[in-house]
């Protein structure tokens, strides 16, 4: 039985660690989105699979049993083309999907579908600093008349896509008091994000409560409709009862 990890979060490393200590033939695979990303305990392959024929393909030829999908709450077309893709071969498939954040007391938070939606709340001259990546940077474009930061892990190669905004470049997880001397210096007056979860990146929703500093919150897409679970734990158990 070989396992395939679809990865790129921490519950994907702590995965593939479990998996080598467990013995189980598996390979992660890596979008390529990051330059250098952290090593893994599981042999790796970086690189998409072209379509849903490609990723077919290279199911049959790897001679895959099983896919754990354990990718980014926000990477859903590719979860969407690996839940189809398994369905139609019949072969087992979970879904790794970690508990969204939740507001807590003292939190400002307003929960927007989409990164077009942003302009509608935020107001002209504002300072907003975007922790939802470079991916969807363009679709920003409507926050006109503001300064917009986008924190990246890697440099850019690139100028910014639209006037008033640059780059910030760092590789979390930041500490809470370093996200709160980040935003204070930088002078930020909304945050957006995407509702990711995870305590690795909370720490910016944590600075904010503590500055005052309103966050706009970009609800999650759909998960497939395929077997979910939502810790390392059960991922592992799943294996173990393949």
């Amino acid at each position: 039985m070989t396992i395939l990890l679809m990865a790129g979060t921490s519950e994907a490393k702590d995965i593939a660690t479990g998996l080598a200590a467990m013995g189980v033939p598996a390979v992660a695979s890596l979008a390529g989105a990051t330059r250098a990303p952290h090593p893994l305990a599981i042999a790796t392959r970086v690189g998409g699979y072209g379509d849903a024929d490609g990723f077919r393909t290279y199911l049959k030829d790897a001679g895959i049993h099983a896919v754990i999908d354990a990718t980014h709450p926000f990477a859903d077309r590719i979860t969407a083309r690996t839940a189809a893709v398994c369905a139609g071969l019949n072969m087992p498939y979970v879904y790794v999907l970690r508990p969204p954040w939740t507001p807590q007391a003292g939190d400002n938070w307003t929960q927007i579908a989409s990164e077009q939606e942003a302009a509608a709340h935020i107001p002209k001259g504002a300072t907003v600093f975007l922790g939802t990546g470079r991916q969807t940077l363009h679709q920003f474009d409507g926050l006109v008349g503001c300064r917009v930061i986008c924190r990246q892990i890697d440099p850019p190669t690139a100028p910014f896509p639209f006037a008033g905004g640059m780059f910030l470049t760092g590789r979390p997880p930041f500490a809470v008091a370093a996200e709160k001397a980040t935003f204070a210096r930088l002078g930020v007056d909304w945050i957006v994000v995407k509702n990711a979860g995870g305590d690795a990146s909370a720490t910016k929703l944590t600075a904010a409560r503590d500055l005052g500093i309103p966050v706009l919150m970009i609800t999650r897409p759909a998960p497939p409709k395929a077997v979910c679970v939502n810790t390392v734990a059960d991922a592992l158990n799943w294996v173990l009862a393949l």
